[in-house]
C-alpha cells in the first residue's frame, strides 16, 4: 500500500539535545578510519581555528537516524519497517560539529514516492546546537520494499 502524500512536509518535534562528546568523536574517528587529528587532538583543532576537536562529518548520522526513527515509528504513516533499507545519505554543513556542542534534530518529510511497487521516502534532519543555531542538514531516503507476491 502507498504511503500517504499528505505526510509530506510534515514536521515532527525536536529531538533531545545529544552532547557530544571528545571520546564519542575519537571512536567514530577510529571505526570509520579517519586518522585527521582534528578529530582526536584539540590543539591541532584549535591550529584550525575550532575552540575544540571536531567530528568526521558522517558522525551525524547516527543522531539524524535516530531522529528519522519519529517519522518511522509514525503509526499514521504506515510505514512497513521490516521492509525498509536505507538508500541514500547526504549531509549540507554550515560548521563541524565540535566536542561540547548539544544538538537537537528537526526531521521533515520532504517526498514521498512509489516506484515499482517501493514507497522511497525522503526526511530532512535539520541539526542545530545549544544555542539554536544551525549546524547541518541531513537528507535520509528510506526504500520500503514491495510487498512479494504470494
Amino acid at each position: 500500500m502507498a504511503l500517504d502524500q499528505s505526510f509530506v512536509g510534515r514536521t515532527y518535534p525536536p529531538t533531545e539535545p545529544y552532547e557530544v562528546g571528545r571520546e564519542k568523536i575519537r571512536e567514530f574517528a577510529e571505526a570509520v578510519g579517519d586518522a585527521n587529528p582534528a578529530f582526536t587532538d584539540t590543539e591541532a583543532a584549535r591550529a584550525l581555528g575550532h575552540p575544540d576537536v571536531i567530528a568526521p562529518p558522517t558522525f551525524v548520522f547516527a543522531i539524524t537516524f535516530k531522529a528519522a526513527g519519529q517519522v518511522v515509528a509514525d503509526p499514521q504513516l504506515g510505514l512497513d519497517y521490516s521492509r525498509v533499507v536505507h538508500g541514500d545519505q547526504k549531509f549540507a554543513y554550515n560548521r563541524p560539529v565540535r566536542a561540547g556542542d548539544r544538538l537537537t534534530v528537526t526531521s521533515t518529510i520532504e517526498t514521498i514516492r512509489t516506484m515499482a511497487g517501493n514507497d522511497i521516502l525522503d526526511i530532512r534532519g535539520e541539526v542545530r546546537d545549544q544555542d539554536g543555531e544551525h549546524v547541518v542538514t541531513a537528507w535520509t531516503k528510506l526504500v520500503a520494499r514491495a510487498a512479494e507476491e504470494a
